[in-house]
């Protein structure tokens, strides 16, 4: 009788539970626009000028996904713009660090806002690349896919 329940409830929450889990992707180009409606014949809101820029899906219509930023910009980005990558923005300012520990060598502060490449993590660690710096953080505060 317990294992016809348990499976009952197993059903049911994966009927209600639609698998879909957040998806973060990334600018493909330097230069994209970000548009009012899922169509070329809408007009353009902003233009986003960071390669790797991370973005979060909320929508998608044909080709057009509609998208988030961490500042709670929204708009619409052809899918030939974005790709899959590990990349985030930071939501605080942070220490980098040589290696992954709190007692490690200080390299350098990271400015909130500031674009991190990933390139692996460790448990609540992050091995990351940007502009001048390489280095370890911590991924507590920060917005995109690692």
């Amino acid at each position: 009788m317990n294992k016809i329940i348990f499976l009952i409830l197993i059903f049911c929450s994966s009927i209600l539970y639609s698998g879909e889990t957040i998806k973060f992707l990334s600018l493909k180009k330097s230069k994209v626009n970000v548009r009012y409606g899922p169509g070329f014949d809408y007009d353009v809101k902003y233009i986003y000028k960071k390669l790797n820029f991370p973005v979060k899906i909320i929508d998608k219509k044909e080709n057009f996904k509609r998208i988030i930023d961490f500042k709670n910009n929204s708009g619409w980005i052809h899918s030939s713009q974005l790709k899959k990558s590990k990349s985030f923005v930071i939501l605080e300012n942070k220490i980098l660090f040589k290696k992954p520990s709190l007692f490690s060598k200080p390299i350098a502060k990271l400015e909130k806002g500031r674009l991190l490449l990933v390139k692996k993590c460790e448990k609540k660690w992050c091995k990351i690349k940007t502009d001048d710096y390489s280095g370890w953080i911590t991924v507590d505060k920060i917005w995109g896919n690692y």
